[in-house]
């Protein structure tokens, strides 16, 4: 870590990899068009399918700027890590030719499906092709196709890619990319079921879990659709938003794996101990952070965009100047 509770780091780092310390090696390789190491931390990541979840889901971003992969797929054409990563890049870019209206989005979109599936069956053990199955399902909040209406679990569930997102979990149980990609699809599908599913999935969620930071975003979403942001500002002071921080603040204190918490939310935790004034705990989540930052959530309580950056230092100092005059 960079810091210790106590001192704030001098600047604020934002690298896709955050903690990562192999992965942002490698990110920086492939950004310079260097794909060596990518190929050696997929290789010793092995089945560690959270972890391998994360890098290339990391990775599948960075590595459409370079041609890294080309470059590897012409000196080992049946790398099956190599395979995973281009189906991430893939799909990544079906869901930015969407986001962006782009005429060929739907296209894309078949193609990514078709591969997805192709992959379902090549890498039986592997779960990021449900994984990106799942990222695929957002862009049909109609749900037209039929796997994104299979029955939910619960009579307060309605009907969604379940299946999908089981297959995820069933060869990694509580894969945290899972579990937020399928809040996501809640958020764009049905916006009040999205609070349904983090009730259903959290009671079952082992202690430590990053999945006890699913509930700060839901509150980060419920400020974003309150117009009177005044009034708003003040619902981490509140139920349920200052329990939500509390035992998300407890659960990561709890783990024993401290990098199984990314960056995002980490600062989603930050953010909420702050703004609910609790400023010892906010210290302690910023001093783990140390120099590392996300734009989420500051990006969607900030003013503006423009202020995002300027709101995180002011929370990370008023957190450090209020926990050393003793304030909760």
């Amino acid at each position: 870590m960079d810091a210790m509770p106590g001192r704030e780091p001098a600047r604020l780092v934002y690298h896709p990899a955050g903690q990562d310390a192999e992965l942002r090696a490698a990110v920086d390789d492939l950004r310079v068009g260097r794909w060596l190491s990518t190929r050696t931390l997929l290789d010793s990541t092995g089945r560690d399918w959270s972890r391998r979840s994360a890098r290339t889901q990391v990775l599948s971003v960075v590595a459409p700027r370079s041609d890294a992969l080309e470059h590897w797929a012409q000196e080992e054409p049946g790398s099956p890590d190599l395979a995973i990563l281009r189906l991430r890049v893939e799909v990544e870019r079906a869901a930015a030719a969407h986001a962006a209206g782009r005429r060929d989005a739907v296209e894309l979109e078949q193609n990514a499906r078709q591969s997805s599936w192709r992959a379902v069956e090549e890498h039986p053990a592997d779960p990021v092709p449900w994984l990106c199955l799942l990222t695929l399902a957002t862009l049909d909040p109609e749900q037209r196709r039929a796997e994104h209406r299979d029955p939910g679990p619960d009579m307060m569930l309605p009907p969604g890619p379940w299946g999908l997102f089981f297959e995820a979990n069933r060869r990694d149980p509580f894969n945290r990319e899972a579990h937020v990609r399928m809040l996501r699809y809640w958020l764009t599908v049905r916006r009040w079921s999205a609070t349904d599913f983090v009730n259903f999935v959290l009671p079952n969620a082992p202690y430590g879990s990053p999945l006890f930071a699913l509930p700060l975003y839901l509150s980060v979403e419920q400020y974003r659709s309150d117009r009177r942001r005044d009034i708003a500002r003040r619902q981490w002071l509140r139920e349920p938003h200052r329990d939500r921080a509390v035992a998300a603040f407890e659960s990561w204190t709890a783990t024993e794996q401290p990098d199984q918490w990314p960056v995002v939310d980490l600062s989603h935790l930050a953010h909420a101990l702050w703004a609910g004034v609790r400023m010892r705990e906010a210290v302690e989540v910023f001093g783990a952070l140390g120099s590392f930052a996300s734009q989420a959530p500051w990006i969607h309580v900030a003013d503006s965009p423009e202020l995002a950056e300027s709101l995180l230092l002011t929370a990370r100092h008023q957190a450090y100047v209020g926990s050393s005059s003793g304030q909760s």
